[in-house]
């Protein structure tokens, strides 16, 4: 049907609308919508039912929205007004690759529609159609020469796509027409120069960016950009004495700067230690009171040396009192040698303060104020507890508090080493008796919710975070929508731990929600970049954006999902009152009964919170009704409901976890965890190939991984197993394996790989399981095997101790270990006294916090004893 031309009159009307839904004002918009639709002449008007259907979506009647804007397009094919308004809608539900297509048709009609043109080209930079975009820029700039986003547009195009040159030379060109006085500061210009120098530096062109920044030096506003890019070029131009001039400026500027000393080294050269040790030791002659100068030369410096360096430097943070002391050493703990003088070294610091109020009884020096004893017993708790000497650091701690019962910092590291000591519940309570000296410290009461958490305390955890979110919702909703990740990660493993699949895995789909929304909010930045001329900003954002889930919010997300995935695949839930009917038949009429008053007490409890809840959500909507009338404007309706029960019964558990799993074999393909996990699915799957490429990526980064072993061993049998794969794959299959493992055969491998690896106790492990899956009957062996706590055995640790425990009891070693399993607890309970999975079989912890440093008996049957 051809395109109708509207009179005057409605014409008129047709304009209206469009500015009504510039500015928001939607339910305006409708109303001429209406007049014009009224007129019978025009009641099937392709336009106007088009700008209805968008202007309806924006009030979130989505249905309605694409029967009308598919409607009008019908009624007018050719009109570009209505391809134009029908990628809008597909934009606004996300489906980038449709609205593309539909731009594309009303260019057809349209060729040089600017407002057209600009929403493609912003399409096609968020889904990184890099050569579309580049064309797309280009129609701009021949369309609009005159303004600048048309040039940095396609000079970012063409930096995108790595020609660094041209884009230089777009940008060059485009700089030519501003007309700026040399004198004058001008934001913008400032940025476009140190934008224009970026794609000269990473085109490898250092001479020509130098000469262009000593040339616009006066112009540019960032002065310490300027010097930290001359520096660096300086050095890559091998042009030592300038450089060393440059950083030298630096330092003066700021000398706590680690950065400037390394550039100060690489621009001197130095050939030996003792040169290396001289640059510092004039840089502490020229700023007394500077810690960078004296703690880098720890790094290099060794023997005695290191320890007189390390004795300044300690004493001058012990008398300052600086809590983070310990932190800025920690990278030193790599070494032995090192670790040792620390040691020795404040050891005999609190020796003789406590004697004679001075770091050594030789010196001839003023007495340490008492706080110096507090600050060295504070370093010495953390330096055990890092060692894995809990108790001892659980000693100095306890003095230190006993002197000092109002330090919020010495509160925190207990519970740090209770923490370590595999004791989450005493480290809850102690963050908690921090968080109480402190209501109004934001740092620390995040940091009992996450001990909360940790520990199972879910409800005590979200009533923790209330106390800062906003009133009027409640803490988890108003947690999700400030995109509060490290809060829903540990919710994620609480539930986990406590078997509430459904609820965990809520928490990790709205984590990963929070990455496509940060995805999405990009659409802000790529038109607001080029207007304000934040380029580096705005090149910088892009590339982060292209790596998004390598981030360990996502990791942590993804990997919760995908073992609780492979969890739900191996164990189906089943009806839950089938399940509760089962259990209850094998229970005594005392034991009925009891349990029967417990789910009452139960019932009666979530009655009461649903009350609680339903008075909080009438709340909500009365103070959400007004802002939700003004906000109805925002494009798309509401999201679809996470329903726990919903996720936790999904129909295919496996292609969920690959829908996680994705985005990791692309980005965090660096971490043999991804494979490792990659594995465990594809296993499931029976996809042999990708089983093979899984192990085969695994094995390169570490080819004496436990868990690693675990694979080989029941890919091998999987193989050897399955006589129904097809010839072709058999053939490659057995070539790879050969080529890469030389023996096929399980039971030879793993004996191999024990006698290899038979001081390590989580080769033990591996080994000692792969053992009962292959021979079931050799559960006694493995058992001995795995639970094994010689001295001698290296990788001994309170996780590794607790995974032999776990395995003990789920199975892993075979069914009939209940005697293996009470020694087995014994011995490491000698070995990790605090441990809570260790206790004793009478060992019942009912003191319970609730919040606010308050101890209070309650039961809390659902947290776990797992670390």
């Amino acid at each position: 049907m051809p395109s109708i031309t509207l009179p005057p009159k409605e014409n008129a009307l047709f304009k209206r609308i469009l500015r009504c839904y510039e500015h928001k004002q939607y339910r305006n918009g409708l109303k001429f919508c209406k007049q014009i639709l009224s007129n019978p002449k025009f009641s099937e008007h392709g336009e106007t039912l088009a700008m209805k259907g968008l202007t309806l979506n924006c009030l979130g009647r989505k249905e309605e929205a694409y029967d009308l804007v598919r409607r009008g397009l019908r009624n007018d094919l050719k009109s570009h007004v209505c391809w134009h308004v029908y990628g809008l809608l597909q934009r606004s539900d996300k489906k980038y690759d449709e609205a593309i297509k539909c731009y594309r048709n009303a260019l057809k009609w349209d060729k040089d529609n600017l407002q057209i043109l600009r929403d493609l080209s912003l399409l096609q930079i968020q889904m990184r159609d890099l050569e579309g975009y580049r064309e797309t820029r280009y129609q701009l700039l021949q369309l609009r020469p005159a303004q600048r986003a048309s040039w940095i547009g396609y000079a970012i195009a063409y930096h995108l796509l790595q020609d660094y040159e041209m884009a230089a030379k777009i940008v060059e060109e485009f700089r030519k027409t501003q007309q700026t006085s040399p004198d004058k500061v001008d934001y913008e210009y400032s940025e476009l120069l140190l934008y224009q120098n970026q794609v000269l530096r990473e085109a490898g062109l250092f001479k020509e960016a130098l000469d262009h920044l000593t040339a616009y030096e006066k112009q540019i506003c960032d002065k310490l950009a300027v010097e930290e890019t001359k520096g660096e070029l300086l050095l890559k131009l091998d042009r030592s004495d300038e450089a060393t001039a440059v950083y030298r400026r630096l330092q003066e500027r700021n000398p706590e700067n680690w950065s400037y000393y390394q550039g100060l080294e690489s621009a001197l050269k130095p050939g030996s230690v003792e040169d290396r040790q001289r640059i510092y030791d004039d840089a502490c002659k020229k700023f007394p009171k500077g810690l960078v100068p004296r703690r880098l030369p720890l790094n290099f410096l060794s023997g005695e040396k290191f320890r007189e360096c390390l004795d300044r430097y300690l004493r001058m943070n012990f008398t300052k009192g600086c809590p983070p002391l310990f932190t800025t050493l920690k990278s030193l703990y790599t070494d032995k040698e090192k670790v040792s003088i620390i040691e020795e070294l404040v050891v005999s610091y609190e020796e003789s303060l406590r004697s004679c109020r001075m770091f050594n009884q030789n010196d001839d020096g003023k007495t340490e104020p008492p706080t110096t004893l507090l600050w060295v017993q504070y370093f010495l708790a953390q330096h055990f507890d890092y060692i894995g000497q809990q108790g001892t650091a659980l000693e100095y701690i306890n003095t230190a508090i006993e002197s000092t019962p109002t330090l919020i910092e010495l509160f925190l590291i207990k519970a740090k080493i209770y923490k370590h000591a595999g004791n989450i519940r005493e480290a809850a309570r102690w963050m908690d008796e921090a968080q109480a000296l402190d209501t109004a410290d934001r740092f620390i009461n995040s940091k009992c919710a996450k001990y909360l958490l940790k520990a199972g305390l879910i409800k005590e955890a979200e009533e923790m975070c209330s106390k800062f979110t906003r009133e009027g919702t409640s803490a988890v909703e108003n947690l999700n929508e400030m995109q509060c990740m490290w809060f829903q990660t540990e919710c994620a493993l609480a539930y986990k731990s406590m078997n509430k699949y459904g609820e965990a895995l809520k928490k990790c789909h709205e984590i990963e929600r929070h990455f496509v929304e940060i995805t999405d909010d990009q659409f802000d930045f790529h038109t607001y970049c080029m207007r304000k001329m934040t380029l580096r900003s705005y090149v910088s954002l892009l590339n982060l954006e292209d790596v998004l889930r390598m981030h360990p919010f996502y990791f942590k997300a993804a990997r919760t999902a995908i073992q609780i995935y492979l969890n739900l695949y191996d164990n189906p839930l089943s009806d839950d009152s089938k399940e509760s009917q089962a259990d209850n038949t094998n229970l005594t009429d005392k034991e009925l009964k009891k349990l029967r008053n417990k789910q009452r007490r139960a019932q009666k409890k979530a009655q009461l919170e649903e009350e609680k809840k339903n008075a909080e959500k009438e709340k909500q909507l009365k103070n959400q009704k007004k802002k939700k009338e003004e906000d109805d404007e925002e494009i798309g309706g509401p999201k679809e409901e996470l329903i726990p029960d919903k996720l936790a019964k999904v129909e295919n558990p496996l292609e969920e976890a690959v829908k996680f799993l994705t985005p990791l074999k692309s980005l965090v393909r660096n971490s043999i965890e991804t494979h490792l996990l990659a594995f465990e699915i594809y296993l499931r799957k029976e996809k042999y190939l990708l089983m093979l490429q899984s192990v085969k990526r695994a094995y390169s980064m570490n080819p004496d991984h436990p868990w690693l072993h675990q694979c080989l061993i029941r890919f091998f049998k999987g193989v050897a197993d399955n006589k129904g794969l097809p010839q072709a794959v058999q053939i490659v299959l057995k070539q790879e394996i050969t080529r890469l493992f030389g023996e096929s055969d399980p039971k030879t491998y793993n004996k191999n790989v024990l006698s290899k690896h038979a001081s390590s106790i989580p080769h033990r492990l591996a080994a000692a399981k792969m053992m009962v899956y292959l021979d079931p009957t050799s559960e006694s062996m493995a058992a001995e095997l795995a639970t094994s706590l010689d001295e001698s055995l290296t990788g001994r640790t309170l996780q590794v101790c607790s995974e032999v425990f776990q395995a003990l009891r789920d199975g892993s070693l075979g069914s009939e270990q209940q005697k293996v399993v009470e020694s087995y607890r014994a011995s490491c309970h000698g070995l990790y006294p605090y441990c809570l999975a260790f206790m004793p079989p009478g060992y019942q912890d009912n003191a319970a916090i609730t919040t606010n440093g308050d101890l209070s008996s309650g039961d809390h049957e659902d947290m776990t004893n797992e670390m």
